[in-house]
């Protein structure tokens, strides 16, 4: 427990010497504009974050605040997999594309929904 946390607060110049005592170091990243984390199915988007890095053993630990926004991530389907689909079934390309879209890029998937 460090001192003189509780009812009042520390003294910033004394919490950055007691850190740097104990081999952390903590910088701020400046002018960040965003921080995206991506998933399979989504990202996680900061549009107003702030980014610090601590150091500490060795190890940088990213720490970001901020406002969260998920946003859900499409499908990319390459446009050899349009045309494969679209031949094997006798669909326009554009239905292809929504078909494989649907089955998250399944070929297999894909060409049996559009020949059901």
């Amino acid at each position: 427990m460090f001192p003189g946390i509780g009812g009042r607060g520390m003294n910033p110049a004394k919490v950055k010497q007691m850190m740097k005592q104990m081999g952390i170091d903590i910088k701020e990243v400046n002018d960040v504009e965003q921080v995206i984390i991506r998933t399979p199915d989504k990202d996680i988007v900061f549009n107003d974050a702030n980014v610090s890095i601590m150091t500490a053993q060795g190890t940088d630990t990213y720490q970001i605040v901020g406002t969260p926004e998920e946003v859900a991530r499409e499908v990319e389907v390459p446009d050899d997999d349009v045309r494969l689909v679209a031949e094997q079934t006798g669909v326009s390309e554009d239905e292809a594309r929504e078909a494989l879209k649907n089955a998250n890029g399944d070929l297999a998937e894909a060409i049996l929904a559009l020949s059901a």
